[in-house]
């Protein structure tokens, strides 16, 4: 997976905000920063992000409300839950929501860098794997057209 991936880090801390940031940002990764649902909602109506980092309590939402709100945004970005506060009902309730991925908080530097390559390096293979499928679809679907172009009579004038 290309370091140039699109994290949004989404948290009301700005220390957690700050910190998350510059350890991506040092990792080669390219870092917007929401401090709000609404405005991570705002920023990916806007922007392509490859994945987001959430804090599942935020000022103007709970963190698994905004997980489907992205969802829309963008299907196919990976969100991980970052909790401070982890029990299993909000583990549970995360991942019914679509989270990709649980992470509490504090999170190390190097759990946090592990965590987010995992994640993008499954994106990146679902992608190919993807684009193969599609491939395959089409090139079967010209010889298909190809051999009843062959089989249909030409009509003559």
């Amino acid at each position: 997976m290309s370091d140039s991936a699109r994290i949004l880090v989404v948290d009301d801390d700005p220390n957690i905000l700050k910190t998350f940031s510059a350890v991506l940002r040092d990792a080669g990764y390219t870092v917007d920063a929401a401090d709000s649902g609404k405005s991570a909602i705002e920023k990916s109506n806007a922007n392509f992000y490859n994945l987001a980092l959430i804090d599942i309590r935020l000022p103007d939402m709970e963190g698994t409300k905004l997980l489907t709100a992205l969802k829309e945004t963008t299907p196919r970005m990976i969100k991980i839950i970052v909790t401070g506060y982890p029990s299993l009902q909000n583990a549970v309730e995360a991942v019914n929501k679509g989270a990709d991925g649980y992470m509490m908080k504090p999170a190390k530097a190097e759990e946090l860098l592990r965590m987010v390559r995992e994640h993008l390096q499954k994106q990146e293979e679902s992608k190919k794997y993807s684009e193969e499928k599609v491939k395959e679809y089409i090139e079967t679907r010209v010889k298909e057209l190809e051999n009843q172009k062959q089989q249909s009579p030409t009509k003559k004038p």
